[in-house]
């Protein structure tokens, strides 16, 4: 018992050798920190936190000469561009969450067998805040293979009158017969948000008010979703649903956020498109904004896309 505890608390390196059933090789990623915007209470949001990462990763042994060859190794840089790729992907809440991600994209690397990862926040207090897991290629069903690319969508904005049109369905029925998976974003309602006077509660209010104009729309057509995450945003669009995008989650989630607010939604749509890929932005009833992507943009009171 006396050596389960101090192994509880040893270094991921020690843990691995112990733990181990058969050989393998370890290379280990030791006291990496990086600064980042991490976690799920209010006060960690908009603020840096030093978050240091202990990885040691069991790799089958080489056959043959070495040779000296960077080639023939995993290398160092894979494991740290692993932590890299995963916090630049979204803003993430759980360091659970963080060290999954991080031990499944190890992972497919071919010469992987096992990972340890240790991930602990260190200015949460005099203490060290960790979660550690460990992780297998038996265990990880996407080990090896690539991750299955989300299709390019459509991407469309309805200003309110949009919304509000007789036309509305004719427009939503041509744009989910065309070749690609159809989301639909929308601004503010028209009655006014409450005013709060502070910078961040306000964009949490605006952003709630799109939602809320969002839930509008689904109702006047039941085959739009309101859709929140970006996985359930890319299962709909695998599965052909028609979706409503409710902004909150991944414009507060954003690693790199919008430069607009909330209350332009045709230029937070077109930011909204850009993070998806999308094949095109088309805007109803609102002027188009600068963008990179092939945009349309046409006046309420035609009935008939371009």
């Amino acid at each position: 018992m006396t050596d389960e505890i101090r192994l509880a608390f040893a270094h991921p390196s020690e843990r691995a050798e112990a733990s181990a059933s058969t050989h393998f090789d370890r290379i280990s990623l030791s006291d990496y920190t990086v600064e980042v915007e991490i976690g799920a209470f209010q006060l960690e949001r908009g603020t840096l936190q030093r978050v240091k990462f202990n990885i040691v990763v069991e790799v089958a042994p080489l056959t043959g000469p070495i040779d000296d060859d960077v080639d023939r190794i995993l290398s160092y840089d894979r494991v740290t561009e692993a932590i890299g790729i995963e916090l630049e992907a979204e803003r993430i809440n759980l360091l659970e969450t963080l060290a999954a991600r991080v031990a499944e994209r190890i992972l497919l690397e071919p010469q992987a067998e096992r990972v340890f990862v240790r991930i602990e926040k260190l200015d949460r207090g005099p203490f060290a805040l960790g979660v550690e897991i460990v992780r297998s290629r038996d265990g990880v069903s996407n080990a090896g293979q690539t991750h299955q690319e989300a299709p390019h969508p459509r991407v469309v904005y309805l200003s309110n009158d949009a919304i509000a049109s007789d036309n509305l369905k004719g427009w939503i029925d041509d744009l989910a017969a065309r070749d690609a998976p159809l989301i639909i974003c929308v601004g503010t309602g028209d009655a006014p948000s409450p005013q709060t006077g502070h910078a961040m509660t306000q964009r949490r209010i605006d952003l709630l008010a799109i939602e809320q104009n969002a839930w509008m729309l689904a109702v006047r057509d039941l085959r739009c979703k309101v859709v929140e995450t970006r996985t359930e945003l890319d299962w709909a669009m695998k599965n052909g649903q028609i979706c409503v995008w409710a902004p909150s989650k991944i414009v507060l989630d954003a690693v790199d956020g919008p430069s607009v607010g909330p209350q332009d939604g045709a230029a937070l749509a077109n930011w909204f498109a850009q993070e998806m890929q999308a094949k095109a932005l088309f805007v109803i009833g609102a002027d188009a904004p600068d963008t990179p992507l092939p945009v349309q943009a046409m006046p309420v009171d035609r009935s008939r896309l371009p």
